[in-house]
């Protein structure tokens, strides 16, 4: 069995922390984002895994290689032009010939991919589509199915009065099983998309296609700057199972300075006397001066933070400078080597 993993969108809704970095290795916990998704497939025994690309290819290629240092076996298609979620299955089909989990490349779960494809072949299912619920699936499309878990329609952000009629809230997860046979209802060369496209072709081919609840596993969609930082508070607070976070790194910690046990601190950081850190991930090579205060937040690589700065839940991006006594407030997103002359507030 192989894996595909849609990696090839350009997360502009990330922006700007995506415009010098793909979405797919943005640092989550100082770790490339992919790297969860690959863990969880070679704990299923995945490991023959495409990554089809198609925005700034060649990062992802170099640093992730061949996928040997994680176990796995790595290859690359990169598609010619944007080619939409199905399109880009379709354009990867001469490497993955047999059932194949296929991932979106923005989902960060910890679900057990074995026992999705345990149900998909209990199911005998041409295709199964990961399912998770949701408090407010308005903004979503919602999925529903019947009793014996069959796929019955989809309906794309329906009004919250008609949610709370149906009665339903299970939303597409981005996880699914699909069989050869599913490659034969996408053409060749055009941009098609599995949820508008490809799922209602199955639907209509009166295929087995069947939807999969994730009852007790996380999942969160990282596609927007809050979600992103989110994520940094579930890890913290314990919320994603089965993940080891890296701590041993070595960095040049002040004994007076405070970094809390929940923090992660990357390689090569100086942290000064007097400054505090609390539930922050701080990547390599980061310098926080005297009495700088960093709490909920996510510092990117080689970032530079001066005296007396404060940084509250708030993302800065790679190679930033913020100055003396400058503020960065709830909510800020700084792009990299962005800087903030001293007093500055954002």
């Amino acid at each position: 069995m192989q894996a595909l993993i849609l990696a090839g969108g350009k997360g502009t809704r990330l922006r700007p922390l995506t415009v010098y970095t793909p979405k797919p290795i943005v640092p989550v916990v100082n770790r490339p984002f992919l790297l969860y998704q690959i863990e969880i497939l070679s704990r299923a025994g995945i490991s023959d895994i495409v990554l089809s690309l198609s925005y700034q290819p060649d990062k992802i290629e170099d640093l992730l290689g061949d996928g040997s240092e994680f176990g796995v076996r790595l290859r690359y298609v990169t598609e010619p032009t944007p080619m939409g979620t199905g399109g880009a299955y379709r354009f990867a089909a001469d490497e993955i010939r047999e059932t194949t989990i296929v991932l979106n490349g923005d989902i960060l779960t910890d679900l057990d991919i074995s026992d999705l494809i345990a149900f998909h072949r209990n199911q005998q299912a041409e295709a199964t589509i990961s399912l998770v619920r949701v408090e407010d699936p308005s903004t979503y499309g919602l999925v529903e199915i019947d009793p014996e878990s069959r796929v019955k329609r989809f309906l794309e952000k329906p009004a919250k009065e008609d949610v709370a009629e149906l009665g339903m809230n299970t939303i597409n997860a981005g996880v699914y099983v699909l069989e050869p046979s599913i490659l034969d209802l996408i053409p060749v060369g055009e941009n098609r998309s599995f949820e508008y496209d490809v799922f209602p072709k199955i639907l209509e081919n009166g295929k087995a296609f069947c939807g999969y609840v994730m009852e007790k596993n996380y999942w969160r969609d990282l596609g927007n700057p809050k979600s992103y930082l989110e994520a940094h508070r579930d890890f913290f607070a314990g919320g994603i199972s089965g993940f080891v976070i890296d701590r041993s790194a070595v960095s040049d910690i002040a004994t007076a300075a405070l970094v809390d046990k929940g923090s992660v601190i990357g390689t090569g950081c100086v942290i000064k006397p007097g400054a505090k850190v609390t539930l922050s991930a701080i990547g390599q090579g980061v310098h926080i001066d005297e009495k700088a205060v960093v709490e909920n937040s996510v510092i990117w690589s080689h970032t530079r933070i001066s005296a007396g700065a404060e940084i509250r839940n708030a993302i800065v991006g790679r190679s930033c400078h913020i100055g003396r006594n400058a503020t960065v407030t709830e909510g800020s997103v700084l792009g990299d080597k962005t800087s903030l002359s001293d007093y500055t507030k954002v």
